[in-house]
């Protein structure tokens, strides 16, 4: 599998998702097409939440990719294939303590140092094709009132390349989605739940009516949804708009 993917560098734009969502219905474009962009102004996160970036301090792109036969009931293993590969190309610059805190914000310690944001277009009961957001925190080092972020500078004490690390980045990306179509979500839930911010540990979450509860994270279910045992042993799922892990 060679190295090549096509790459469309913006000078500013609000958003890579959206640029690279509006630009696929206009034109062909090849699998893992990335959009990427030193000066993102309205990156959001999972939920709407606001994205801070400083101008060409960190790595903030977008990328493509089509599927032939990823059914609807694994489109999970997206947010698995995206964060296993953050972790793992982290990981080998030295990024210490990476966990993943569900679905897709990549943690080095208490801090979040990547945002993943995966926009799904389905055909029928297939994902047609994919928009997947990385947002990592490379080179920044001072975040206003953002306490629970971190940098991969912060972290391990040297500058990065930015084009070698998107390099890096989509290499492990292109490794990991190669097999995506064939694999079930079971199969492939074990490696991302031996990452899982706060699993096992007792843990406070807020429901969307503001309510705060107390329990522990104790799998993630085949859909995707975050399996959570209550103080009173009881098991509930979440899904993504209907709980947030407070820590």
């Amino acid at each position: 599998m060679g190295e090549h993917f096509q790459i469309i560098k913006l000078d500013a734009t609000d958003s890579t998702n959206q640029y690279l969502k509006n630009l696929v219905v206009t034109k062909p474009l090849e699998d893992y097409t990335v959009v990427i962009t030193p000066n993102q102004l309205k990156g959001r996160g999972q939920m709407g939440s606001q994205w801070q970036s400083e101008a060409g301090k960190n790595l903030t792109f977008s990328f493509l990719k089509k599927f032939d036969a990823l059914r609807v009931e694994h489109q999970f293993n997206l947010n698995i294939c995206a964060s296993l590969t953050i972790c793992e190309v982290l990981g080998l610059h030295g990024v210490p303590n990476l966990k993943v805190k569900w679905p897709n914000d990549i943690m080095s310690g208490s801090s979040k140092i990547c945002g993943i944001l995966i926009e799904n277009m389905l055909r029928g009961r297939y994902v047609s094709y994919s928009i997947i957001g990385i947002g990592l925190n490379v080179n920044q080092t001072s975040f206003q009132n953002l306490e629970k972020a971190s940098s991969l500078k912060s972290l391990v004490g040297k500058s990065f390349d930015l084009d070698d690390l998107l390099h890096d980045v989509m290499r492990q990306l292109k490794h990991h989605f190669s097999e995506i179509e064939t694999k079930t979500v079971t199969q492939m839930l074990p490696a991302y739940e031996r990452l899982l911010f706060r699993k096992d540990k007792p843990s406070t979450f807020k429901d969307n009516e503001g309510a705060v509860f107390m329990g522990f994270i104790r799998r993630i279910a085949p859909n995707g949804k975050l399996v959570v045992e209550l103080e009173d042993s009881k098991i509930r799922e979440f899904d993504l708009k209907q709980v947030t892990l407070l820590y």
